[in-house]
């Protein structure tokens, strides 16, 4: 490697979120507790296989709810969730995999739960560009439940260490989802 390439390399160390099977997601020099998907980290991820992906990840933007936080200091896009927004998990559809506004006549996940899970939302760079019908949709980085519980796929972290990560992000950092060993 030359020496661009080691720089590379050592600058992502410090600018990435990394996470693994421990459960805990590395950032800055710190560790965070996080729920994974219930299916584990996956390589071959497919719609519904409740697995959190192998891979990189861009962090694209910062979806929240208005009427429950005000909008996150982070350098990343930011906008606010209205009570008809969803994302298509319906691989036949042509919007699959994107953000929507409900009515959609396909299979979509309401972003505006009653539970606080999806109050802040970071989209992922995941099956996006280009989008493949039935690799997997919707996968983010949220608010964990009080108890951990695993996730559909996505990573998800306590509301303040979320909130605390994105106030330090820097723009080009990514998700790394890594197998142990």
């Amino acid at each position: 490697m030359n020496h661009a390439e080691l720089e590379q390399i050592a600058v992502s160390e410090v600018l990435d979120l990394r996470v693994d099977e421990s459960a805990m997601l590395r950032w800055g020099g710190a560790s965070f507790p996080c729920a994974l998907g219930k299916g584990g980290i996956s390589g071959a991820k497919i719609e519904g296989d409740g697995a959190t992906p192998l891979g990189d990840f861009a962090l694209r933007r910062i979806l929240y709810r208005p009427d429950r936080l005000s909008p996150p200091r982070t350098a990343l896009p930011v906008a606010p969730l209205s009570p008809r927004d969803g994302w298509c998990k319906d691989a036949d559809h042509p919007l699959y995999n994107q953000q929507v506004r409900q009515p959609v006549q396909a299979s979509c996940e309401l972003l505006w739960r009653t539970d606080s899970l999806y109050d802040v939302i970071v989209v992922l760079g995941h099956n996006d560009s280009p989008v493949v019908a039935g690799a997997g949709s919707a996968m983010f980085l949220h608010i964990a439940a009080t108890d951990f519980k695993p996730t559909n796929g996505s990573v998800a972290l306590r509301r303040e260490d979320l909130l605390a990560i994105l106030g330090g992000l820097d723009p080009c950092a990514r998700l790394c989802v890594r197998q142990l060993g």
